[in-house]
């Protein structure tokens, strides 16, 4: 499967696309890898939005600690169901507590958001391997703090919630952090997004 192809038609049509936006960006990230271009132009295809070749950065770390996640079969967290079921060809577990039963509970409890309460019952669950925040700044900013408190293990951070609230001041928290990430700056990003950074990584994993 290519670009989520599956038939000789739907292949054809994603590799004209995918020519396509290379030639769009490709003066933006030939001072990358191969495997961040490759992100990158997976990213741009699944939005139609070129502006993600100048917002889109990388730790220079987090290809290689993605991957190495991702060889291990270590989980992939995600702060809402959408982007879960958009990672495919995993054969590791993508979990999301936004709908655990204790999830509510604690969110109330607490005074904070559900998606900020998944990331704590992620951690009292044993979490371990690549987070994935499509959505929900909150919840980004939770796990740094649970990552700075040593409370959970992450081995990689995909940051790209969207929205004017929030997303861009925890994404510039994470650059900030010396966890493995990869961000869009500013207010942009979403479920698209994330589930094309993970998938992208999948598919590289079979490169390493």
């Amino acid at each position: 499967m290519f670009m989520g192809a599956s038939t000789k038609k739907g292949y054809d049509i994603a590799s004209k696309s995918r020519k396509i936006v290379r030639s769009l960006i490709e003066n933006k990230i030939r001072h990358l890898s191969p495997q961040e271009r490759s992100i990158i132009e997976r990213i741009v295809h699944s939005t139609a939005d070129t502006e993600y070749a100048d917002i889109t950065k990388m730790s220079g770390d987090f290809v290689s600690e993605s991957i190495d996640s991702i060889v291990k079969g270590k989980d992939i967290l995600t702060d809402i169901n959408m982007v879960k079921v958009g990672i495919n060809k995993y054969f590791g577990d993508i979990k999301c507590y936004i709908n655990h039963e204790n999830t509510v509970e604690l969110a109330q409890k607490e005074n904070i958001t559900r998606t900020a309460a998944a990331m704590k019952i992620a951690m009292f669950e044993g979490f371990e391997g690549i987070v994935v925040i499509g959505n929900s700044p909150t919840a980004l900013f939770e796990v740094l703090n649970l990552v700075e408190d040593h409370e959970m293990k992450v081995q990689s951070v995909v940051g790209v919630p969207v929205g004017f609230v929030g997303a861009a001041e925890s994404k510039k928290a994470l650059q900030k952090s010396k966890i493995p990430h990869l961000v869009t700056e500013g207010p942009k990003g979403g479920t698209p997004v994330a589930v094309a950074v993970v998938n992208s990584l999948i598919n590289l994993k079979k490169e390493f």
